[in-house]
């Protein structure tokens, strides 16, 4: 197999160049692999520069001298930028999610019944994972920062009038709104973190964006259970636009752009000009074509099994748990919006302990397999994923049994610890085949963002439309079974055939 530290264009996978390059040379090469960074051939200026600003040669992708370049920025700055487009992730399921205490207010108010009120938060889910394949191709030409601050500003506006909405008609209507408003960082968010570090830095900074987007649907329950209780929950609403309003802010005074045509400016070409005015700075146009490309990246088994395993474990191993969380416990042992609030913190530390847990993981393997073969292969980020897989099925087993075995009237905590084992699994796991997946197509890695938000999202949309029939089939011990049996076949198998796969060809 051939290896060349040859640059790729923007519109062609890393897997798309090294099928194509290595055709005639071997079977395996549709295998998608790297080298350890071989030092590049540079200019006597460019080595200067490098050597001067990162102290180093061998960075993988290689940055220009233009100071713009956001792989040349100070590490507080792509932190910083990092950190926003997590926080914006985390509050587009937070939105989602931190109505949920706010159920039985809402058919009070509008007249409905707290089924239908659900109905609020599943529409936002429906949304949050369709929209973003229309914002891609936009960030894509315009920039990510005109899209973030256009994305907060509308989302901000929804919310104050969803504040004011006498109907559960008009409520529908700004949350859909709303979540068409917040979605572009769900989708490009990966491209963010893949514009602004090495290769070697992803995987942590993938997990602090993984991290908080996983944490926004159990804390927006945590705090707006509190907000629900006191105030009432039309001030949901203002907390929202509120911190859209912080958000808006923020972006104007420290977001910069991240988008940036490396291969343009190393040959010459002059920058184009950023702010917050939208101008184009990307070379594609807008087009139906543009909106759709995502999909083309379901021929690759690399893609499209992680987003599927990952679709599943979300669903299974965060969502349900999320959902049934007032019914369980609320309705049994009869706590208000409050109370049931702070259940949500199990889900919160399981994944913050997760999250701490997941880079380590995965950096021991890459290492380790690095030094024992001198080359890099990106299907060893899966190993860490099987101790995920594994604390998942037994959080799960012990959440859906002790809630099975428990008694109506006296609370137990114990499937609360199943909860947070669950959540503890589910980041790793998410960290795992995320960074797998854009790693495998990282010259694509905004379209692998939305390509797996899509199936995150439309998989969490369903699953509470029959979630209440499979626990009244089931009941909770057995539901719990069966979601480990769809996990092992549809998440965890699929994972390490293709990891037997990709190693053996390396």
């Amino acid at each position: 197999m051939s290896f060349k530290n040859e640059p790729i264009s923007s519109s062609q996978s890393e897997s798309d160049s090294t099928l194509e390059k290595g055709k005639a040379e071997s079977p395996e090469a549709s295998i998608h692999l790297e080298r350890a960074p071989e030092e590049p051939q540079l200019s006597d200026a460019h080595r200067e520069y490098l050597l001067a600003r990162h102290g180093r040669l061998d960075l993988n992708p290689l940055p220009s001298m233009h100071p713009e370049d956001p792989l040349n920025w100070p590490q507080w700055k792509k932190n910083v930028q990092v950190l926003m487009v997590a926080f914006h992730s985390m509050i587009a399921t937070f939105m989602a999610a931190g109505i949920v205490p706010a159920y039985e207010g809402f058919a009070e108010a509008y007249g409905t019944d707290i089924h239908k009120s659900a109905y609020l938060t599943s529409i936002q889910i429906a949304v949050l994972g369709v929209v973003p394949f229309f914002w891609n191709p936009i960030a894509a030409r315009f920039g990510r920062r005109p899209v973030f601050v256009m994305s907060v500003f509308g989302a901000m506006l929804c919310n104050i009038g969803g504040a004011k909405c006498t109907s559960w008609a008009t409520q529908i209507t700004t949350r859909a709104l709303t979540a068409v408003c917040i979605s572009p960082p769900l989708g490009i968010g990966s491209g963010v973190i893949t514009e602004l570090f090495f290769n070697e830095e992803r995987a942590r900074k993938m997990g602090w964006w993984t991290l908080l987007l996983t944490l926004g649907v159990p804390s927006g329950p945590f705090f707006m259970g509190f907000v629900t209780k006191h105030i009432g929950f039309t001030w949901i609403f203002w907390i929202f636009a509120i911190l859209n309003f912080v958000q808006l802010v923020v972006y104007i005074a420290f977001g910069a752009e991240t988008l940036f045509p490396r291969e343009e400016v190393m040959k010459g070409a002059t920058l184009p000009k950023t702010g917050l005015i939208p101008r184009r700075i990307g070379s594609a146009p807008l087009s139906f074509s543009g909106i759709v490309a995502p999909f083309s990246l379901a021929r690759y088994v690399d893609v499209v099994i992680p987003a599927l395993s990952y679709a599943i474990i979300f669903c299974y191993a965060n969502i349900v748990i999320v959902v049934e969380m007032p019914s369980v416990f609320g309705t049994r042992y009869n706590l208000d919006a409050q109370q049931v609030g702070l259940l949500f913190i199990s889900i919160i530390i399981g994944s913050v302990i997760g999250e701490m847990s997941a880079a380590p993981l995965t950096s021991m393997f890459l290492q380790q397999y690095e030094r024992w073969t001198g080359k890099r292969n990106p299907a060893n980020r899966l190993w860490s994923s099987y101790v995920g897989f594994l604390t998942v099925i037994v959080g799960l087993l012990v959440w859906g049994i002790r809630i099975q075995q428990a008694d109506n009237g006296v609370f137990n905590v114990t499937p609360l610890v199943g909860a947070a084992i669950a959540s503890f699994g589910n980041q790793i796991i998410t960290t795992a085949l995320i960074s797998f997946a854009v790693e495998c197509h990282r010259e694509r890695s905004s379209d692998v963002g939305v390509f797996i938000n899509v199936f995150r999202q439309e998989i969490g949309f369903v699953g509470p439309f029959y979630f209440p029939y499979m626990f009244e089939t089931f009941n909770f011990a057995g539901s719990a079974g069966l979601m480990c049996g769809l996990i092992v076949v549809f998440a965890l198998a699929p994972i390490a055939v293709l990891q037997f796969v990709r190693t053996r060809a390396a």
